[in-house]
């Protein structure tokens, strides 16, 4: 089993900073990408910002300059810190992880809980 759990987010006002971070544990063989998506009411799920095992930080256009996804191999975590938020920016976000596992081939796709971020104006 894996699972990704996640921590952070609340309620901030429009220009201030928020942290997620989230914890992959279980029988973990590696990680390919990691990654943090939202959905705001109403609306599909959308990709915020990813990393990819030996890659560079990808953004979506929204959040570029504001953002910035980090990730601690050793410890199979991946945050996200906001600087500047934006009342656009409320949502729930997701961390999502490509995870291959001990004996199996490839790699599947986990989902965090989902942690709730509301910017006021």
């Amino acid at each position: 089993q894996v699972q990704l759990v996640e921590s952070g987010g609340g309620l901030v006002q429009a220009g201030g900073s928020l942290r997620l971070s989230c914890a992959a544990s279980g029988s973990i063989f590696s990680i390919d990408a990691m990654g943090w998506y939202r959905q705001a009411p109403g609306k599909q799920r959308e990709l915020v910002a990813v990393i990819i095992t030996g890659g560079s930080p990808s953004y979506a256009d929204s959040v570029k300059g504001r953002f910035t996804i980090s990730r601690d191999n050793a410890k199979n975590t991946v945050s996200l810190q906001m600087n500047s938020l934006k009342p656009e920016d409320t949502g729930v976000y997701y961390c999502q992880a490509q995870i291959g596992r001990s004996g199996y081939s490839g790699y599947v796709g986990y989902w965090g809980q989902g942690a709730q971020v509301t910017v006021s104006s």
